[in-house]
């Protein structure tokens, strides 16, 4: 059903009757024009702060949409134009993000409201216009406990060395819950935490650890030299905002096995996926070698998504958890990655928990239906036989 309020209403007949700047010689009118267009957003960015959003959409041919509880609400507003979509969105943009908008149509940033919250912004064009998604950011650095995560996830905040890795969808909460282990180690240990993110999201104050927050295209130009560099700078703890290349899953895996606990995330839906993805990013002859480093340096990987709670009012993650045994080490160097979800099904007594097992565990505590479950399941038989038990 539309979401529709009298005050979001309000705030989108503002919107349109907002007047393209008109440029002149001293770009007066262009200033002005900013400051009243990020005024406009603020009252928006507020609005939907105030509702519970998770996600704003700001989309030419498409009314101005909240995501609230993992469902689309779109306002009661005319469709955005491409000219609104422009004025709400470039005054966000410093100089270097505007070049680097134009050189690869899509940018991503982080930005600051007094009084109302921090977001994360990717703006981005379609249909050869300018469109923007932000994603509203706890002000807390959200706990374990509150991401409604299994406990067994705290342990892993206590190794000293070895590669988590979470994995999962976008928008499934994999930031959330690097920034969980983060604060617990930056709360439990004495310990030099160094990040490198695009952008940085959570910004965490020193306690009992020194965490350091390198952003790429702000202070470093690229995740790469800037992994490389981080190995120069004595950490105990690295996140790694994302392994997005050849280059990046190399050093991690050489930072991982060398004395560094390595935080990093995936776009895969399952644990086994995420093997397969960091062998499939080298050539085939380069495989053996990449296998027998995963195999010495993994330590976990966790494969989350969030699904619908029973009553719609929120979401829950399920959750796969993949430990390296010696069991899984030995399966990872023997190639024999088609065996891991049988690993991890009965891998209980190390910490393991399959995705099926996880649905079917939100399903007797009542959290989810059984029809939310099957819909998220990757084998319907193994969930059917997990509800049976």
């Amino acid at each position: 059903m539309p979401y529709y309020e009298k005050e979001l209403a309000q705030i989108v007949a503002e919107l349109n009757r907002a007047a393209p700047a008109a440029r002149d010689s001293a770009g007066a009118a262009l200033q002005n024009s900013s400051v009243q267009n990020l005024e406009s957003l603020d009252k928006l960015l507020e609005y939907a702060v105030h509702q519970g959003a998770s996600d704003v959409l700001l989309i030419a041919g498409a009314p101005i949409t909240l995501r609230i509880g993992g469902g689309l609400s779109p306002s009661n507003g005319p469709p955005l134009e491409a000219e609104d979509t422009r004025r709400l969105l470039l005054p966000l943009l410093t100089p270097a993000q505007t070049q680097e908008l134009s050189r690869a149509r899509s940018v991503d940033l982080c930005f600051q409201r007094e009084g109302v919250g921090r977001f994360r912004a990717n703006l981005h064009y379609q249909r050869g216009t300018l469109a923007g998604s932000l994603r509203l950011l706890p002000e807390k650095i959200p706990t374990l406990e509150s991401l409604n995560l299994p406990p067994i996830l705290r342990h892993l905040s206590e190794a000293r060395q070895g590669l988590v890795l979470v994995t999962g969808p976008t928008g499934c909460g994999k930031s959330s819950t690097l920034a969980a282990l983060v604060d617990l180690i930056n709360t439990h240990r004495h310990a030099h935490v160094v990040t490198i993110e695009d952008p940085v999201e959570f910004v965490h104050s020193n306690r009992q650890s020194i965490v350091e927050q390198i952003e790429v295209g702000q202070d470093a130009p690229d995740f790469a030299g800037s992994l490389r560099s981080i190995l120069r700078q004595n950490p105990d703890v690295i996140l790694a905002g994302e392994m997005r290349d050849p280059e990046t899953i190399a050093t991690v895996l050489t930072a991982a096995e060398t004395g560094h606990l390595v935080l990093s995330t995936l776009h895969t839906n399952d644990t086994s996926q995420a093997v397969s993805r960091i062998l499939d990013s080298f050539p085939t002859a380069n495989q053996p070698q990449i296998r027998q480093q995963l195999s010495l340096a993994l330590l976990s990987v966790v494969a989350q998504q969030l699904v619908p709670a029973a009553d719609k009012a929120m979401r829950y993650p399920a959750v796969e958890i993949l430990m390296a045994s010696s069991g899984v080490r030995s399966l990872i160097r023997k190639g024999e990655d088609h065996q891991i979800y049988s690993a991890i099904s009965t891998g209980r007594g190390d910490g393991m928990i399959s995705m099926e097992q996880s649905l079917a565990e939100l399903v007797r505590g009542g959290r989810i239906t059984k029809e939310t479950a099957a819909a998220h399941c990757f084998h319907p038989e193994e969930l059917r036989r997990y509800l049976r038990e």
